[in-house]
């Protein structure tokens, strides 16, 4: 079975009301894509990052109350989880599917981003696309796009990643969740190498 893209029922899981029957409609329409995606992915970052990423698709299992507004595959360089490493994802909110790099606050290694970041603010705003975004919050589906986004701004975002513990940082593209690509398996999951290979440099950068 291959991986044939996502469709308005999927982003609809995410106005099912309560967190029971919202999980049930998301296992039964959205993971399995998921997984399909992860293990599909899995070989091209493999190659493009040099080291084994292991696919990891959110379990939401620490919910209890509230049901979640996103859901997501990630991968990185540890089989056995994601949140302590600089990882890539794609997931999705009601509005829209995401393609990003992220090194949320579990991680130490922000504090090796922030440094580079800072250091060379000029070349990261340079080699990211205009129309992806930055943000510092990965439970908040809004960005800034790199287009309107200043040295300053990156400054500030380099500033609160070396200072702030619970800061995070993300980058990458979004796609509206009636973008006729989403429907399209092959050439989805060619614009999501293409992306993450435009994020590579943000993947390096915070490992030294």
């Amino acid at each position: 079975m291959s991986f044939t893209g996502f469709n308005q029922q999927d982003f609809d899981v995410f106005q099912v009301p309560g967190l029971e029957q919202r999980m049930e409609a998301l296992i039964a329409n959205v993971r399995p894509k998921l997984e399909l995606l992860g293990t599909e992915i899995a070989p091209y970052l493999s190659v493009l990052c040099g080291e084994e990423m292991y696919p990891h698709v959110a379990k939401h299992a620490r919910r209890t109350v509230n049901p979640p507004n996103d859901t997501w595959v990630a991968w990185a360089a540890n089989k056995r989880g994601y949140k302590a490493l600089p990882h890539f994802q794609v997931g999705m909110f009601s509005s829209h599917l995401f393609i990003i790099f992220a090194v949320i606050y579990e991680s130490s290694n922000k504090t090796i981003f922030a440094k580079n970041l800072e250091a060379d603010k000029n070349r990261f705003k340079k080699i990211i696309p205009d129309q992806y975004y930055w943000s510092m919050d990965h439970m908040e589906p809004e960005g800034k796009l790199n287009g309107d986004t200043s040295i300053e701004d990156l400054q500030v975002i380099a500033t609160k990643l070396a200072t702030v513990k619970k800061s995070e940082i993300l980058c990458g593209l979004r796609i509206s969740n009636d973008d006729s690509i989403l429907g399209n398996g092959e050439q989805l999951i060619s614009l999501i190498q293409s992306t993450f290979e435009n994020l590579l440099p943000l993947y390096k950068q915070s490992f030294s």
